[in-house]
């Protein structure tokens, strides 16, 4: 879905209402291409956030928090010198097109009152954020385009701002139902409706316009010789009388726990599917897109890390299939065996030149009593009794290959079950300081040699996940192996309980009791974080929970390791919604 001129009318919508007056306390920008402007209004503290980003453009309020880097950039220190202290007057739409207009009362370097804009230009990969003066003049821009870039429009310095070339369609709040009609009858009956509707109206994207299409005909795909034009009108002007009237109904569509779509007006078209309405459009933004958002964030900062754990996975993987090819052939040391007991038995038959020898293996006797014939291969060069010990030493040899190989498959295999941990860790990383940790953890195991440029952190105390039970009871949540051993070996006290989902990576979780008992609700609770927080999926999640003392860390082990031998199993079937809630501080 993306954030079309309708959705952005919905949540310019929610700030008239909410934030015109408001004082801008202070302006953060938590990513490259992200603005985020504390303000406080007679409803207290709001955090709007401005994302010009090319995969996920919006603008809205938000709870989320996110870190800010230790040194701003340069657009933001900006930002804090016109606009700290501002007041927000003006809030503004183009036309129907996905660009907004802020505008601050604030005062200038001698004083006087005057007028900034911040103008946000949501159009995916063509995204903005541009910084002007009252007379539209551009004072910095989070992209600039002089002529070299872009020969239409300029965005630097000093130039006046012009909007983005409009496009050759109709403005759908202001089309007429005449013009509706003329539109619909020049065009093809093959073509499909909704592309009718993205190809003529402005500002809408594929889901509205399937929305209206199965509103008027039953099916998202109807071609328009099978709609009637009244219907599509009908339900087409519904839709933007909504947007003129400022009647928005904010939806998020979710299959199970995943979010697949959102809206500003309900969404029917996907069934089955429930189709939940949030109370603001900013809480409904925060839903789609935070999980979204850290993911891509992972990704770009984690992109070294997601690249020496996978060279380091298929490297390992190679070594396996390497070694258990070998170790397969280890089982031919009987033969060798068996060939070297032959020619020793029959040592005045052979002589020294013979490249070959038939022996009777009175072992393997046949049904009728006869014995089957067995081929061995000499080397011509040795004397027979020296062509038994060649393969009495490939039999000693495959031996202690055997012994030694299966060590080095049972440790490349834990090798790649702890690279599966630390995999693990990265989706669930929420911060600079999260992949922090996990640099410093392959550091510590190894890989050193493999990360370049890497200097060792200063020691921090690691920021772990904390929940409150229903019941009251503190839960600590590992992100990643140095935040598990973390809780596990420094936070948790014996008489704690200490939660992990069976045989599979996931998070260290501890049961803070503080001489309490626990309720069966704080039990399963715990459990279903340990589970939520894994990479077990589906229903019915097994999470093994013993006390905390008698969880140990092997001599050696990789940090995160640790074993076991008394505990319990519970069956837990984890709800992200019901877990997030419970979580302290995010």
């Amino acid at each position: 879905m993306a954030f079309d001129a309708g959705m952005l009318s919905c949540t310019l919508s929610e700030l008239r209402r909410v934030a015109l007056g408001a004082r801008i306390e202070k302006v953060y920008q938590p990513e490259r291409d992200e603005i985020v402007l504390q303000m406080r209004s007679f409803e207290g503290g709001r955090r709007l956030l401005i994302n010009a980003g090319s995969g996920n453009p919006r603008i809205g309020f938000s709870e989320v928090q996110k870190e800010n880097p230790q040194n701003p950039p340069m657009f933001c220190m900006l930002l804090r010198k016109y606009l700290q202290g501002a007041k927000l007057s003006e809030i503004s739409q183009a036309q129907f097109d996905r660009v907004a207009f802020l505008g601050f009362d604030t005062r200038d370097e001698m004083g006087f009152e005057c007028r900034r804009y911040l103008i946000a230009e949501l159009m995916g990969k063509y995204s903005n954020l541009i910084f002007a003066d009252g007379d539209k003049k551009i004072i910095t821009a989070l992209r600039t385009a002089d002529f070299s870039l872009d020969s239409v429009r300029q965005l630097i310095s000093g130039m006046t701002y012009t909007l983005p070339p409009a496009q050759d369609k109709e403005n759908p709040l202001t089309v007429t139902e005449e013009r509706f009609f003329e539109l619909f009858a020049a065009e093809s009956g093959d073509r499909s409706c909704d592309r009718f509707l993205m190809g003529h109206f402005s500002g809408i994207a594929p889901v509205v316009a399937r929305e209206i299409v199965f509103r008027s005909t039953g099916h998202t795909d109807t071609p328009l010789r099978y709609c009637f034009r009244e219907d599509l009108w009908r339900c087409f002007s519904e839709v933007t009388a909504r947007i003129r009237e400022e009647r928005f109904e904010p939806c998020l569509v979710l299959e199970g726990e995943k979010a697949v779509e959102y809206s500003f007006f309900p969404l029917t078209q996907y069934g089955s599917a429930e189709a939940r309405p949030f109370e603001s459009a900013g809480k409904l933004l925060d839903a789609y897109f935070d999980t979204r958002d850290r993911q891509t964030r992972v990704h770009q900062r984690a992109s070294d890390l997601l690249r020496l754990l996978t060279n380091a996975e298929a490297r390992i993987r190679r070594k396996l299939e390497a070694q258990r090819e070998e170790l397969a052939a280890c089982e031919k040391g009987a033969e060798y065996k068996k060939y070297g007991d032959l020619i020793t038995a029959n040592l005045y038959r052979l002589s020294r030149g013979d490249r070959v020898a038939e022996f009777e293996d009175y072992e393997e006797m046949r049904e009728d009593g006869s014995f089957p014939t067995v081929r061995v291969e000499l080397d011509n060069r040795l004397s027979p009794a020296a062509n038994a010990q060649r393969y009495y030493k490939k039999y000693n040899k495959t031996k202690t290959a055997k012994v030694e190989l299966a060590r080095q498959i049972e440790l490349g295999e834990a090798e790649l079950s702890y690279l599966y941990t630390v995999f693990e860790s990265l989706t669930r990383a929420e911060s600079p300081a999260d992949l922090a940790e996990i640099r410093d953890e392959l550091y510590r195991s190894g890989y050193a040699s493999r990360m370049k440029n890497y200097t060792v952190a200063k020691a921090h105390k690691p920021a772990v996940m904390r929940f409150l039970t229903p019941d009251g009871m503190t839960v600590l949540c590992g992100k990643n192996n140095l935040q598990n051993e973390y809780i596990t070996h420094k936070l948790a006290e014996k008489q704690d309980y200490w939660f992990h989902a069976k045989q599979t990576a996931g998070s260290h979780v501890v049961l803070v009791t503080e001489g309490r008992e626990p309720t069966d609700l704080d039990f399963t609770t715990a459990a279903e974080i340990a589970a939520y927080y894994s990479k077990a999926e589906g229903a019915n999640i097994a999470v093994d929970y013993t006390l905390a003392k008698h969880v140990k860390k092997p001599a050696g082990g990789k940090p995160g390791f640790v074993i076991y031998h008394t505990n319990w199993t519970a069956y837990v079937t984890p709800n992200g919604e019901k877990i997030a809630t419970l979580r302290q501080g995010k």
